[in-house]
């Protein structure tokens, strides 16, 4: 007879695998989106039911948020594996272009990011300083490498990056990736004049 705890744990165990999967096809639905997703499109392509969907996320927003919450930590973690394959300045332009798709999937969740974050429950502050410290790390092995600057602030990175994204609202992709390039430019080290 099995005792109420290992009846338990794979009830947890596949209940996590569920959320997993939602998630997932949550990212590619909202990914491929210009509108609303049908939950219900989610629920099905995950293959559970609308019931489990919103056991795990009983609002659309709750959703939302947790499919952000999860690119966001794919972004900020990839610092040190773009690291191990790049040098610094490379890393770095690399880690900007996952940044440009991180903000590329966010178009079909737009209204109900910007509900969260002026209801506090996506702490910008928080996001800031986890895309700070993942950029401090690279400028940092870059400025030991030689290869960046030493004296550049890894928030004025930041900011710089996030202005890029805010001027090209008509997400031109080009006029995006040149103004990416002059930014890993401006923190090159300065050329002996």
């Amino acid at each position: 007879m099995s005792s109420p705890e290992s009846s338990a744990r794979p009830a947890r165990s596949d209940a996590r695998r569920n959320r997993e999967k939602l998630i997932a096809v949550a990212r590619r639905a909202f990914a491929a989106a210009d509108g609303t997703v049908a939950l219900e499109a989610i629920a099905r392509e995950a293959g559970v039911g609308i019931g489990t969907l919103y056991r795990h996320f009983p609002t659309r927003e709750a959703l939302v948020e947790s499919v952000y919450a999860a690119e966001l930590d794919d972004v900020t973690a990839g610092a040190p594996a773009l690291l191990a394959e790049f040098p610094p300045e490379v890393a770095l332009r690399a880690w900007m272009d996952r940044y440009a798709a991180f903000v590329e999937t966010k178009r079909g969740m737009g209204d109900l990011l910007r509900a969260s974050v002026a209801s506090g429950r996506i702490a910008t502050p928080a996001t800031r300083r986890r895309l700070t410290a993942a950029i401090g790390s690279i400028l940092e092995r870059g400025a030991q490498a030689g290869t960046l600057r030493a004296d550049v602030d890894a928030e004025d990175v930041v900011l710089m990056v996030l202005g890029v994204f805010l001027a090209t609202a008509d997400r031109d992709a080009e006029r995006i990736g040149r103004l990416l390039d002059l930014v890993v430019d401006a923190v090159r080290p300065k050329l002996a004049e």
